[in-house]
């Protein structure tokens, strides 16, 4: 919604930036939807209570690391290493917020909290986007489309993950609702891909990534990670040598 569209409809700069955010939002609860609903299924086939699952899903409202934990309390990991597993997955979130701080960080501390806690890749990227290709947008109406972007997604990702856990013996097997995650994932990332440090760093993700699939417990994953950042990191010394 534009300035002088918000003026017509009589709306504030805030509350045009936050239904804008809601409308930047709204595609990602075709992915969320499944998502969650495939999580309340696998964590209720690991042995979680209908409280704890929620539980979990309320408090760490992350994907990726709730799929993470689960699946290695089904492999009987120790507690130490299905935490460190999860923080190792949701270490992206302190890039993240550390990438946040130039565009929100004056915002008061109840909102960077709220901020910080509907943090996930879908508002962070959705958001920074937004804040690259719009720098004179104020403080305020930053939070506000923050807020807008995390609108339709939050409340589904609860709810879709209670369907998951009331109704997961319903659910066909064969409707493999594990491949939504990929693909989410792809749709997010390919678009950020815009430099050769990324490229790179993408590239040497999936290579090791591959190499060490049959590594136990997402092992492989993890140093994949690694390898990215050290890939990326070091493409971007180079680039900059270079420009020198």
């Amino acid at each position: 919604m534009t300035t002088s569209t918000a003026k017509k409809a009589g709306l504030s700069p805030a509350k045009s930036a936050f239904w804008a955010g809601v409308r930047d939002g709204a595609p990602f609860i075709l992915m969320a939807g499944p998502f969650a609903t495939l999580f309340g299924v696998v964590a209720t086939d690991a042995g979680l209570t209908l409280a704890q699952a929620m539980g979990f899903t309320v408090l760490v409202i992350a994907g990726a690391a709730q799929f993470a934990a689960v699946q290695l309390m089904v492999e009987n990991a120790s507690i130490a290493f299905v935490l460190l597993a999860a923080l190792a997955v949701n270490l992206r979130m302190a890039m993240y917020s550390a990438s946040l701080v130039p565009y929100l960080g004056s915002a008061p501390l109840w909102k960077r909290a709220c901020i910080a806690y509907l943090n996930f890749d879908q508002t962070y990227i959705t958001s920074v986007a937004r804040y690259e290709a719009r720098p004179e947008m104020p403080v305020p109406e930053r939070v506000a489309y923050f807020f807008g972007v995390a609108t339709p997604i939050t409340p589904l990702w609860f709810g879709m993950t209670l369907v998951g856990i009331l109704a997961g013996k319903a659910i066909p097997e064969a409707w493999a609702l594990d491949f939504i995650l990929p693909i989410m994932f792809l749709a997010m990332v390919a678009p950020m891909l815009k430099s050769l440090a990324h490229i790179a760093a993408a590239g040497m993700s999936m290579i090791v990534a591959l190499a060490l699939v049959d590594l136990p417990a997402g092992t492989g994953l993890l140093i994949a990670a690694g390898a990215a950042m050290v890939t990326g990191a070091l493409v971007e010394i180079w680039m900059e040598g270079r420009a020198k």
